[in-house]
């Protein structure tokens, strides 16, 4: 039986690189905020729409106009299994 991929792990947010916005689930986003892009960035990498990664244990997912959401917290088992 097929294995599934593992979810990226990202690690930190790094401010020398290109971050998309991180937000809560429950969170609205400001209108003022111009995002709109194709992709999330995470320090410098591009990822597409509806991609999962992980940054340390909490989980993130790539949203509309590109923001990522917190979508909670994995254990480590959980990590091996892809979304």
């Amino acid at each position: 039986m097929p294995t599934k991929n593992p979810l990226p792990q990202v690690g930190a947010p790094d401010p020398e690189h290109k971050t998309s916005p991180i937000v809560d689930e429950d969170d609205e986003l400001s209108l003022d905020l111009e995002l709109e892009t194709g992709a999330c960035y995470f320090n410098g990498v591009a990822y597409r729409m509806g991609q999962y990664v992980r940054s340390g244990s909490e989980l993130l997912h790539c949203e509309e106009r590109g923001v990522w959401v917190r979508k909670g917290e994995m254990r480590p088992e959980q990590a091996r299994e892809a979304i």
